[in-house]
């Protein structure tokens, strides 16, 4: 296994598998899910080595916010 395809401690979920969805709804959902920082970088550098979609980097950036404030 890659570093992008262990699962995470949020789900079980890899990035890939979190990220993979081309329903808004879903990726969205996926998001908001993630409960801790090292699955949200493990994510974003999914996102930028694979996709790199602005739109959900930003929801990333959002949720990393969240955390933090937590």
């Amino acid at each position: 296994m890659t570093e992008h395809a262990e699962p995470t401690e949020s789900s079980g979920l890899t990035p890939e598998q979190r990220l993979s969805a081309t329903n808004t709804h879903l990726l969205r959902a996926n998001i908001v899910t993630i409960h801790d920082i090292e699955t949200l970088r493990r994510c974003v550098a999914y996102e930028n080595a694979n996709q790199n979609r602005q739109p959900i980097l930003r929801q990333l950036a959002e949720r990393a916010t969240e955390l933090r404030e937590e």
